[in-house]
């Protein structure tokens, strides 16, 4: 079904009209997403080819590698490329597909830290059947279960909002097709659908966010069981972990969770958890984690050794 508007395109006004800003801004914004993609492709390869790095831990970790590339090549290509150029505006198909893109790839990372929390718990609390319990084929059920529920995520998203009339004005405050400043909009009374918005997004944000907390607590708990080297490994691990689902959703639930109305501060941290955190997740995991910059480094060698041949 055709959406019923006269709109076939909107105007992204962006972070900032200055043109000088933009060039510093472009600049910045493709450091910071070829620094994306080197580090969580890195880990992607690593995890792939080093024969250390077999356990369920970082299978979830290079998946939520990938999931971070591609999540930030959803948004971060198009803003350098409105940021450089000056042209904000996007076609209504393109808006859709970047809104779905979007939802689906963050709304599967929601549901894959629930499950590296739970692989942690399992790994700390129930040690001796961690290896039945988490059986590679359990691991890609996992994931497989992760991708759809992000996928059942952005499919309610976009239904809520695709047949919507769209009557003009077609300019959005931001430099992403989001879910709010999308439903400012449109020519019809949104109450209902910011409502669904709200239960679909932020309900699933808080409640997976509660969970986590949960778990880490749980396991945290647990860890005065453990031997000292036991429990600083351990300690590491989910440090890194509570790290990184703490940068994810905090802005998230500050974003969704709540009533469908948009804040100037909006846009500041769409930044943070759509280019930033996708950056810092690499560096969060790999340098408080020495088996994972140790295999690194033997990648890195054996490569030099072979090339060298």
């Amino acid at each position: 079904m055709e959406p019923r508007n006269n709109v076939t395109h909107f105007v992204l006004l962006g972070l900032t009209q200055n043109p000088n800003e933009q060039k510093v801004l472009s600049v910045m914004f493709l450091l910071f997403y070829i620094l994306t993609l080197v580090g969580n492709t890195l880990i992607v390869v690593t995890v792939t080819f080093s024969k250390t790095l077999g356990c369920p831990m970082y299978f979830f970790l290079a998946s939520l590698s990938l999931m971070d590339a591609i999540y930030s090549s959803v948004i971060s290509p198009k803003l350098i490329s409105d940021l450089f150029f000056g042209e904000n505006t996007i076609s209504f198909k393109f808006c859709m597909a970047q809104l779905f893109a979007e939802h689906f790839f963050g709304g599967s990372e929601v549901f894959l830290l629930l499950v590296m929390a739970y692989d942690r718990y399992v790994a700390i609390c129930k040690p001796l059947h961690y290896l039945i319990v988490m059986k590679q084929r359990v691991c890609v059920v996992l994931l497989l279960v992760s991708f759809t529920g992000g996928f059942m995520h952005s499919v309610v998203q976009l239904s809520t909002i695709y047949g919507l009339p769209f009557c003009g004005p077609n300019v959005i405050d931001h430099f992403i097709c989001d879910m709010y400043p999308l439903l400012k909009l449109m020519c019809t009374d949104t109450y209902v659908i910011g409502i669904l918005v709200v239960a679909n997004g932020g309900l699933i944000c808080t409640i997976v966010f509660l969970l986590l907390l949960i778990s880490y607590g749980v396991i945290l708990h647990s860890l005065k069981n453990l031997s000292q080297e036991r429990r600083w490994k351990a300690l590491q691990t989910c440090g890194s972990h509570i790290t990184v689902v703490v940068c994810f959703f905090v802005p998230c639930i500050f974003m969704y969770a709540r009533p469908a109305r948009t804040f100037p501060i909006d846009k500041s941290l769409s930044v943070f958890y759509t280019v930033i955190t996708p950056m810092l997740n690499p560096l969060i995991y790999t340098l408080r984690n020495s088996e994972m910059t140790n295999a690194m480094k033997k990648l890195w060698r054996r490569n030099i050794v072979s090339h060298s041949k």
